[in-house]
């Protein structure tokens, strides 16, 4: 790509801190190197029209674990690395929502819930017996217990006459939120500039500053902070994988009784209202395998699982359609805790956020500044 003098001068000169990715994490980093460096030249790379992964394409749901999900990552985590998790996941929400108001993202605190199928009877004594455990665990991060059990109203079927709830769990609008905050960045005295149509192909860390090597041009900036995510593995040597989650959205059903945010199958599924539509995601774990990808798109085996639990469970006897279908690209790995740390002097990244990129990337957002601006 051939720039001009006024071009490079404006854009791409001088640059303080170069942020790849403006999702939630690089959109949360960017405003707290703008707060902190208030005079800072802050740039942004993003390679999609819209933020490219899971930040626009997520199910909104502000959440910060079920039990089962808890309980799955007690095998592979110690107690206190769960604490700890669950602590900074639920100190991004309220970082969240501090930062663009329950207003600005469309916050229902409505609760969350855990549903059961019926051949699931013995996972659900197992959370039965641990939850007064789990609560004891996590009193620290909440002031309060944090799961109970509650009756199940919403009409499904074929389900566990019992629910379990999460009452801090809420829902946002994925939406209003990104808009949000790219108003907030763009809208500060000294603007925070974003480039769209940009993909990074690699860079060089030479010492006094950092050469990017972009598909259109390259140039040079002062630190390098990565916040793709799921497409991190291609900038660097880090344990982590792309997850692709396909999503679905109904129509708007008439006397839609669920209201809420709930998960299944220790969070392989996820579903909740959106005003009177039911959006549904999830079912990666048909095809682990297959889903490990950066290519968005669908598949017919998790779609058909997805219709079928529409059909069979959730809205039973109820018509409805399919009125959009999409997939979302997050970064997963061997550990939840996302991976934060330099790659080089001036090189830092913050990704691998687990699948909980609306509680935990505004935290991990203001670590990566925190660490990047060393």
């Amino acid at each position: 790509m051939e720039l001009s003098y006024w071009e490079f001068k404006t854009w791409l000169s001088e640059i303080d801190f170069c942020i790849v990715g403006s999702g939630i994490t690089g959109l949360s980093c960017a405003l707290s190197l703008s707060e902190s460096y208030p005079e800072a030249r802050i740039l942004i790379l993003e390679k999609g029209i819209f933020p490219q992964g899971a930040s626009t394409k997520n199910a909104g749901f502000a959440c910060f674990g079920s039990l089962t999900e808890i309980l799955s990552d007690l095998q592979t985590h110690t107690e206190d690395e769960i604490v700890q998790l669950v602590s900074d996941r639920w100190r991004g929400i309220q970082l969240l929502r501090k930062r663009l108001g329950d207003s600005g993202i469309d916050y229902k605190g409505w609760g969350g819930y855990e549903v059961f199928l019926r051949e699931e009877d013995a996972l659900y004594q197992h959370c039965m017996e641990q939850m007064e455990r789990i609560n004891q665990l996590l009193f620290p991060v909440f002031g309060k217990p944090c799961f109970q059990m509650t009756e199940n109203t919403f009409g499904f079927k074929g389900t566990l006459p019992k629910l379990i709830l999460s009452s801090e769990e809420g829902q946002i609008d994925t939406g209003r939120m990104m808009q949000a905050l790219l108003d907030r960045v763009q809208r500060r005295v000294n603007p925070v500039r974003i480039l769209n149509g940009i993909t990074l192909g690699g860079y060089e860390d030479l010492g006094g500053r950092v050469l990017l090597k972009t598909d259109q041009f390259e140039f040079y900036c002062r630190k390098l902070l990565l916040a793709t995510n799921g497409f991190a593995a291609s900038l660097g040597d880090l344990a982590v994988k792309p997850a692709r989650a396909q999503v679905l959205v109904t129509n708007p059903i008439k006397g839609l009784k669920v209201k809420g945010t709930f998960h299944m199958d220790a969070g392989y599924y996820y579903f909740r209202n959106v005003g009177e539509r039911i959006l549904l995601g999830g079912g990666r774990n048909l095809d682990t395998e297959g889903e490990t990808t950066t290519e968005f798109g669908q598949t017919e085996v998790i779609q058909n699982r997805l219709e079928s639990l529409l059909k069979e469970v959730i809205l039973p006897g109820k018509e409805f359609r399919i009125e959009q279908r999409w997939s979302g690209i997050m970064g997963v790995g061997p550990q939840k805790k996302p991976i934060l740390k330099k790659l080089s002097p001036n090189v830092a990244c913050g990704v691998r956020l687990g699948g909980m990129g609306v509680a935990i990337g505004s935290h991990t957002g203001a670590e990566l500044a925190r660490l990047g601006s060393q």
